[in-house]
């Protein structure tokens, strides 16, 4: 054990000693040129900057008849898509999901649904498992954190789409 360790400092010490470090001062790439900054406070020049300014944009959100989610057995591989309509509750393995209200934007009803769930592990006593507003288009940003099971939104369900089945 000692031979080895010997052995690899060794080897360790010529290869530290192998390296040389050079030392180069770069060309100029301003060709001279000084940027004035006087006046502004740190960090006022990247607020005041076009590239920063705030987008607002009102997106009008409408309510929609239920929800298609789809869950995944993590143990099993399993996976199930559901349709859910507003105010039921539908059961997968050991989960006990409810639907509040589903919600879309007017003119997208498939990308940008967003869900209020209240998901139960077992019998429907004491605290959930997840409760709040599930996001079709950014699953992870509010995610149901369990063992065994994942479960998320995949779109709202509309009047106008259940007519056309």
């Amino acid at each position: 054990m000692k031979r080895l360790t010997i052995a690899a400092l060794a080897l360790s010490a010529s290869f530290a000693s192998a390296q040389d470090i050079i030392i180069e001062e770069l060309d100029s790439t301003l060709d001279g040129t000084i940027i004035e900054l006087d006046g502004l406070e740190d960090g006022i020049f990247l607020r005041q900057s076009p590239l920063f300014e705030e987008v607002i944009e009102e997106v009008r959100a409408v309510p929609g008849t239920g929800a298609v989610l789809r869950g995944l057995d993590k143990l099993s591989g399993q996976v199930e898509d559901f349709e859910l309509q507003n105010g039921f509750s539908v059961g997968f393995g050991n989960l006990r999901v409810d639907l509040a209200e589903c919600r879309h934007p007017d003119d997208n009803a498939t990308g940008e649904a967003f869900a209020f769930l209240t998901i139960y592990d077992g019998p429907a006593v004491g605290e959930p498992a997840f409760q709040g507003w599930m996001i079709a288009s950014s699953p992870a940003l509010s995610a149901m954190d369990h063992a065994r099971y994942d479960v998320w939104v995949l779109r709202c369900t509309t009047a106008a789409a259940e007519g056309n089945e």
